[in-house]
Parts: C-alpha cells; sequence; structure tokens
C-alpha cells in the first residue's frame, strides 16, 4: 500500500510509522485484493479446535476465489512465531501470513516486529485489556481448563487437580501438548499450580512444576501429547486440555468411548487466545480479509459452535445476536463462575517459569 510522506521523512521513520499506523483501506479494497492474491496461508489450526473446521469451510464457501492453505495443523504458539522468522524472506505456501496464538505470544510477536497492524470493522468489541491498542494482536476466544476421561478405562472420574495425584490414576494423565512450546499445556501447568493455593504467575508457575513433577514421580503422567486418539485407544485416558477441545473430542468420539469433560473445582483457569497478521505475509490481504471474516457475527458464532466463547461474545449478547441453542450446548454457566481471567504479565511470568523449569524439574520428554 502506497503511503504519503513528508519531504525529508527519513527512511527509517517511516519504516517506524508502517509498523505502528493502521492505514485506512475499505472493506471493498481489503476484499479485492485478497481475492487478486488467491490464497491465504494459516498455521497451526486443527478442524477440531474451537470448531476452526467449521469457520474455515464457511470462510471458504464465502470467498472461493481464495485457497486456503493449511499448514502443520498440531503445532503449537511457540511453533506458529518460529513459522514466521523461519519464512521471513520466503514468499512461498510455507510463509503463514496468520497466526492464532496464546495471549503471552502476542505481545512477544509484536516487540520482535513480526506483526502488523489491523483494526477489524468489529474492533470496538473488542474488551480492550486483551487486544493492542496499535492493532497488532487481538483477542478471538476463550475457554477454561479441563478433564477429558475416558470412562471406560477411569472408574472414578477426578474432580479436582489433586485427585491425579491418586494411585488409581497411574500411567494415565497427560498434557494436550509439549508444556516447552504449547500454551495450551503451559497454561494446565498454571492452573494446577493455581490449586494448590499459588499467587497467578511465576508462583503458580513454579507451584505448578512441582505438581507436575509429583505426578511424574507416581508414575502417573503419561509423556504423551494427549488427543481424541489417544484417550480412544487407551494410551492418555485422561488429557487436560481446553475445554472446547474436550467438549468437541466428545462429539467426535460419539460414545466410544463414553467421556466426561470436567471443569475442576479449584484451579479453574480462562485461557484467551489472539489473532494476528505476519510481519511478512505473502499475503496480506487475504489475511485481512480473514480477519475481518473471524470477527463478523458469522466468524464469531462459528467458535460459539466449537465451544468457545467469541471476543465480542458479550456484545453479541447484549444485541440478542446468539441463538439460544448455542448457549444452550454450552457447559452450565456455574462452571465458568469461578473462572480466573490471569493479566498478561502474570501470563507472561508463568510462560517464563514453565518452559525455562519444565526440564530440569519435570524431566519428562512430552511428545
Amino acid at each position: 500500500m502506497m503511503i504519503r510522506t513528508a519531504l525529508g521523512m527519513t527512511a527509517s521513520l517511516v519504516a517506524s510509522l508502517s509498523a505502528t499506523v493502521v492505514f485506512a483501506q475499505s472493506f471493498a479494497d481489503i476484499e479485492a485484493a485478497a481475492k487478486a492474491e488467491g490464497m491465504l496461508t494459516t498455521v497451526a489450526l486443527p478442524h477440531d479446535w474451537c470448531g476452526y473446521g467449521g469457520v474455515i469451510d464457511g470462510f471458504k464457501a464465502k470467498y472461493p476465489e481464495i485457497k486456503v492453505n493449511e499448514l502443520n495443523p498440531d503445532a503449537g504458539s511457540a511453533d506458529e512465531v518460529e513459522a514466521i522468522k523461519a519464512n521471513k524472506d520466503n514468499k512461498g505456501p510455507q510463509a503463514p501470513d496468520v497466526i492464532d496464538v496464546g495471549l503471552a505470544y502476542g505481545p512477544s510477536a509484536k516487540a520482535d516486529g513480526l506483526t502488523q497492524a489491523h483494526k477489524v470493522a468489529a474492533w470496538a468489541e473488542i474488551p480492550d485489556g486483551i487486544k493492542d491498542v496499535d492493532g497488532h494482536w487481538y483477542a478471538d476466544y476463550y475457554g477454561v481448563m479441563s478433564f477429558l476421561v475416558n470412562k471406560d478405562l477411569v472408574e472414578n472420574v477426578p474432580q479436582d487437580w489433586a485427585d491425579l495425584l491418586k494411585p488409581e490414576y497411574a500411567g494415565q494423565v497427560s498434557l494436550a501438548g509439549d508444556p516447552r512450546a504449547s500454551n495450551q499445556a503451559i497454561l494446565a501447568v498454571l492452573a494446577a499450580g493455581m490449586s494448590t493455593g499459588a499467587a497467578p504467575g511465576e508462583a503458580a508457575g513454579k507451584a505448578g512444576l512441582e505438581f507436575f513433577k509429583a505426578l511424574n514421580d507416581a508414575g502417573n503422567f503419561v509423556p504423551v501429547i494427549g488427543k481424541a486418539g489417544t484417550l480412544a485407544q487407551g494410551t492418555t485416558p485422561i488429557v487436560i486440555m481446553w475445554d472446547y477441545n474436550a467438549l468437541a473430542a466428545r462429539d467426535t468420539l460419539a460414545g466410544n468411548p463414553p467421556v466426561e469433560v470436567v471443569v475442576p473445582k479449584s484451579g479453574v483457569l480462562a485461557g484467551v487466545y489472539v489473532q494476528a497478521i505476519s510481519a511478512y505475509a505473502p499475503q496480506p490481504n487475504a489475511a485481512k480479509l480473514w480477519m475481518e471474516y473471524l470477527y463478523s457475527d458469522e466468524g464469531q458464532l462459528g467458535w460459539l459452535k466449537g465451544y468457545c466463547h467469541p471476543a465480542r461474545f458479550n456484545a453479541m449478547a447484549a444485541a440478542s445476536k446468539i441463538p439460544q441453542d448455542l448457549l444452550d450446548a454450552l457447559p452450565p454457566a456455574a462452571a465458568y463462575e469461578a473462572a480466573y481471567f490471569p493479566t498478561l504479565e502474570e501470563v507472561d511470568a508463568n510462560k517464563a517459569a514453565v518452559t525455562g523449569g519444565w526440564d530440569a524439574t519435570v524431566g519428562a520428554n512430552v511428545e
């Protein structure tokens, strides 16, 4: 996009401004340019995560001119950021246009110059505390940490974090990601630490590491990334994951085996994920169009169908834009009443503690 600059403005100043200014570009211009680009490259978007399969299908149906190139669906937040770094000079299909990452990764990606600004049309309805003032990253959805349990193999379904340490759960408990790279797993450690009474942030991160050390020492922890498939096979009968992933897995398994989704009684942690556009996006207009779709009513309801609470949930509920059947499909509201939303500082402190201390404290190579 061309911008007008004052005579004599230095190239460095222009570059600095381009990193923070959100350019006035009409939706029609974005749409036309995106169709001309003809492709959007995403990364780390499993179809059973937060209803992404339906969301991607909705985007394809609305914009058949744009091919969606999906990279590494099972990658973690850190992998997404690394994918941008590794493809700075690559305009081919391995370079992601957009990322969907844990809250802590948005500001750090911006600080590293890996994102570009774009404020979607519904910007005002995204709560202020979970979006970058310059438009480099913005919350998309949230859920709470839960246990997905194979009832064929687990006679007594655990109801709280402390239960997982009981001998009856030997060789049964897993995380849904590598806690050195996966935001979901990193925050599971935080939730476990909070359940012991530790304050959110570094203290709870360290307490969570001690919890998983005890779990591993007891022989209860399985160092395998838990999924619906590993749960059904019996490799990981109990998987710690976001409630929306657990509920989607329940639907996918359709009773074979029967499962239960438990929001623990303590350490009820809410996790926010954010969207961002790569500063090096090969298809920047397709990336913007994707963001506009995600934050439209249609896109937000797509996430709700996947059991996620979208960023615009409160505003849409107040405007009576949410069908009752979607609300009825969610767990009871009481399950969310005790949910704690950690601050960005707490998330950052926990991430540093967990990623830096997992190997030395727990010593389990999750893969």
